[in-house]
């Protein structure tokens, strides 16, 4: 089975990117033909500083190895490192329908919040998928709101096979119910777009303010509150055992819940559960060379994958001649 997934490089990576897509794909490792890449050429749409993305892909390639990702066991790379997906994008372009595209919500959403609504930001969902139908992966873990864009992915691939025969794989979400959302400090889902993340790596002094910036209620310690509704619990339950989980959650049930004690013991957590990550991933900055040896070795191993795709639509399409 191929499962593949990419992260894009456009800021600190945070703990909704880790229990939304980090952690499911390096679990797939071991019983998996996996596929991980940093998608540069998706962040551009939100990106346009030269050294910011440059070394945020760096600094994505470090964090997704210190975290356990090994580059001997899946296909390990950067998005623009194999050319042949802009290839693939414009020739799914020219079968995507206007509506398909129109309906998608994540682009409403984000020019709303302020982002430049510019034609890559458009046709982002067309990258999506020739990422995806290029490595015909069978899965793609994806959090609630990326479901759509796999939905697009899998409209393309039938859409090619039905007009030029069986070519594509049409691939399957992986959502994973528990994590799908993982709420940020204001409640609203953790996104580097609305500036309500927690930092993988962030330490000291501005990792406090993080956790003790995370909006609760007015509710008084003694009264009972509803835990599925407080995004301070739903962070806490990632990181704590069952047991101390449902000490917690009885807390809130039967009036007790101290928010404050609660951001302060999430605070702890979060510290002992990244450690060794945080130690890992100023390794590999100190050797970028390495680094960049890591992820050329995966886009050779990418780019001989791709070009058998590739070469079979050119010819179903014509472009063979």
């Amino acid at each position: 089975m191929k499962v593949l997934s990419g992260i894009q490089p456009s800021g600190q990576l945070h703990i909704g990117n880790y229990f939304g897509m980090m952690k499911p794909m390096i679990s797939h490792m071991e019983n998996s033909e996996l596929y991980v890449f940093i998608v540069d050429l998706h962040a551009m749409t939100s990106v346009h500083d030269r050294d910011r993305l440059a070394q945020g892909t760096l600094e994505a390639a470090a964090d997704f190895l210190a975290l356990g990702l090994d580059p001997g066991k899946c296909i390990f790379w950067v998005q623009s490192d194999v050319p042949e997906v802009c290839e693939l994008t414009w020739i799914l372009s020219t079968l995507a329908p206007m509506g398909l595209i129109e309906r998608c919500h994540s682009y409403k959403d984000k020019i709303a919040k302020g982002i430049a609504a510019t034609h890559g930001l458009f046709s982002y969902p067309i990258l999506m998928a020739a990422d995806i139908l290029l490595y015909q992966a069978d899965v793609v873990p994806v959090g609630k709101d990326q479901k759509q864009h796999l939905e697009v992915a899998r409209d393309l691939a039938q859409k090619f096979n039905n007009e030029f025969g069986q070519t594509f794989v049409v691939p399957e979400p992986a959502i994973s119910q528990e994590t799908a959302v993982v709420p940020g400090l204001d409640g609203q889902k953790m996104s580097k777009s609305y500036d309500n993340t927690i930092p993988i790596f962030l330490e000291g002094k501005q990792l406090k303010k993080r956790v003790m910036a995370i909006e609760t209620d007015a509710t008084p310690v003694d009264e009972p509150k509803n835990p599925a509704n407080c995004n301070l619990f739903n962070i806490f339950k990632l990181f704590a055992s069952p047991e101390r989980t449902e000490e917690i959650h009885r807390l809130y049930v039967d009036g007790g819940a101290a928010y404050g004690y609660i951001k302060l013991e999430l605070l702890e957590l979060l510290n002992d559960f990244f450690t060794q990550a945080r130690r890992k991933k100023n390794e590999y900055l100190d050797d970028p060379q390495m680094l960049r040896e890591i992820l050329a070795q995966g886009a050779d191993r990418a780019r001989k994958k791709a070009t058998v795709t590739l070469d079979i639509v050119r010819d179903r399409v014509g472009l063979n001649y």
